[in-house]
């Protein structure tokens, strides 16, 4: 009987959070199902953080914080109310690319998405502030995940230099969700590739302004990892 009903809860929950599915980032992967059913690294998080460079200088440390995908009826859960939020994000930043991926949500933002530094600068402008505003909402709104934020740059200067620009900006971004908008630090993880991730080409303009860019990570956190266990009855 114990069986039956939880194989009744996870159908249910299926078929709830079925609606979701309209949405461009959950059309992209239908992490809902896909948790019930399968268990694996961060590997697909890290190839969209990365792209094809996966292994090619990638941090040992950032597989770490993203982890592997939760199964059975907690994974289902898990994957309904990552949906949602990430359905939430693309409805309230448009511009901003929104994939769901395994457990979690990544948010690209580019040149092009409202989020954006001047040049040779970290310092988050008015533009990206009320981007980022939004995103706020969001976050505090959901807050039992950690945010990982991951900062790149094109291949226009030397490699240090650049180096170290991805790393101010991805703290500016961490930063001033943190000092500005009151999120928990211990949500955030911070991490930076300067030039060595590049998505596209970085021979011409439009490439390199995709390069430069922000990532930030959505992850379960162990909180949201228990009460789903405990609700699925696991």
């Amino acid at each position: 009987m114990k069986t039956l009903k939880k194989t009744l809860f996870i159908l249910v929950a299926i078929a709830l959070s079925i609606n979701l599915s309209s949405c461009e980032a959950t059309k992209n992967a239908n992490n809902k199902q896909k948790g019930a059913v399968i268990g694996a690294t961060g590997g697909a998080i890290l190839g969209a953080i990365i792209g094809n460079n996966v292994g090619k200088g990638g941090n040992g440390e950032l597989g770490a914080v993203i982890g592997g995908v939760i199964g059975g009826g907690a994974g289902v859960l898990i994957g309904s109310k990552m949906d949602k939020q990430a359905q939430e994000i693309e409805e309230e930043i448009p511009g901003a690319t929104v994939e769901r991926i395994d457990d979690g949500i990544v948010i690209t933002f580019d040149e092009n998405s409202g989020v954006f530094f001047e040049t040779n600068k970290y310092n988050v402008n008015n533009t990206s502030q009320a981007t980022l505003d939004k995103l706020a909402g969001i976050l505090a709104e959901y807050s039992d995940t950690n945010i990982l934020v991951v900062g790149h740059t094109d291949s226009v200067g030397a490699d240090e230099y650049n180096m170290t620009l991805s790393k101010n900006r991805a703290y500016a971004v961490s930063n001033y969700f943190i000092h500005d908008k009151g999120l928990s630090s211990l949500r955030f993880t911070t991490n930076w590739f300067g030039e060595q991730q590049p998505l596209h080409e970085n021979n011409t303009a439009e490439g390199r302004a995709k390069n430069r860019r922000v990532n930030i990570v959505l992850l379960p956190n162990e909180k949201m990892k228990a009460d789903a266990e405990k609700e699925a009855g696991n």
